[in-house]
């Protein structure tokens, strides 16, 4: 397990263009950091606008003039303590904002996302012909000069097409089909990759200790004792049916009582059934209905938290939760959110939400 600092709070290591700026940490308000499993990380730093650097007049506020935030420069920051820092963030600055109130300070804003936003600003229409998923978004993270680790399973396709989409929002469409996450790292690698390939640290968060707050819930609402997926072979001439259960998601668990399993308990007829028009062959069909069933029975039980600034709890972590309640004790968690802030008042504080597919017997 990762060592965690439960009550240590240490301010932000700020860098523009790989130069720390140490005034942008003392004139820091607040600064939020988030990110979910379908990427692009972002972040807002709101600076306090009346310092040394300026007059205290509207004319010559701090960070307005360029030379130090700017469109377009890279921005990257560190927080935790001593020998548990992360960089939680590196992107490129593409917002800048000032704030007047009455009776207040002014203030200026810094927002910047990571390098999925060169696939956010690109719309376009394109078609791809006998590719995986893999193979595509390889293929558009080459053409943004990002490198690619595509690692998710999934069929190959005769054609797949693009239809006035931004890349970032194509992907993201392509991975929801698999059940597929999408991030980038700090070398600017795209990785499009099923959940298990992540890695991330393993967490021991103790409720009282580590854990401020936290919200534990068990929900059948949407699972499904069975997904079926339909579709039409046009060279076969042939109607495709393919359906998912419960053992696809009791392999990943240790033990438990698991979503698809509880729900088939409760109501004699939960299973889904649905038809595609892009459901071509039974390869797709049983690439979505598996996908659909795990994505289902993952949010079986969800976590919503609050730790005391844990760098290390980004999505893909892996958490092991303690004094909890029975049904949501143990380990098994996956993080699908996180956000991090720092503020003048609290410090550094991390909300997260996490899921698993067991409830604990």
């Amino acid at each position: 397990m990762s060592d965690v600092h439960p009550y240590a709070s240490h301010g932000p290591v700020i860098s523009i263009d790989s130069r720390t700026e140490g005034a942008l940490a003392r004139d820091l308000l607040r600064l939020d950091i988030e990110e979910g499993t379908m990427g692009l990380r972002t972040l807002v730093a709101h600076l306090h606008a009346v310092g040394p650097d300026s007059d205290g007049s509207t004319e010559q506020l701090s960070y307005l003039d360029g030379q130090v935030v700017d469109i377009g420069r890279t921005i990257a920051v560190a927080l935790g303590p001593p020998g548990g820092e992360r960089q939680l963030f590196t992107g490129t600055i593409s917002a800048i904002e000032v704030s007047f109130t009455e009776g207040g300070a002014p203030f200026v804003s810094v927002f910047a996302e990571d390098a999925l936003m060169r696939l956010r600003l690109r719309q376009r229409t394109a078609t791809y012909t006998d590719m995986s998923d893999a193979d595509i978004v390889a293929e558009i993270a080459a053409d943004h000069g990002l490198g690619s680790a595509c690692d998710a399973e999934g069929p190959t396709y005769p054609m797949v097409q693009q239809w006035e989409q931004s890349d970032l929002g194509f992907i993201r469409d392509r991975a929801s089909r698999l059940n597929a996450e999408v991030w980038v790292d700090s070398d600017d690698v795209v990785h499009f990759a099923d959940r298990e390939q992540r890695t991330a640290a393993d967490l021991l968060l103790v409720q009282g200790n580590e854990l401020i707050s936290v919200q534990a819930r068990v929900d059948i609402a949407h699972q499904r004792s069975d997904i079926e997926r339909r579709g039409w072979d046009d060279l076969a001439v042939a109607a495709i049916a393919e359906s998912a259960g419960g053992d696809v998601v009791a392999a990943e668990v240790s033990g438990g009582r698991i979503g698809p399993d509880v729900v088939a308990e409760v109501f004699a007829e939960s299973a889904r059934s649905c038809g595609r028009h892009d459901v071509l062959s039974t390869a797709a069909a049983q690439a979505y209905a598996t996908a659909d069933m795990r994505r289902r029975a993952r949010q079986f039980v969800t976590v919503d938290g609050v730790t005391a600034g844990t760098p290390d709890l980004v999505p893909g972590a892996r958490l092991d939760l303690r004094r909890v309640g029975r049904p949501f004790e143990g380990d098994g968690y996956r993080v699908s959110h996180a956000h991090h802030s720092y503020d003048l008042v609290v410090g550094h504080r991390t909300r997260f939400r996490a899921e698993r597919p067991a409830m604990a017997r």
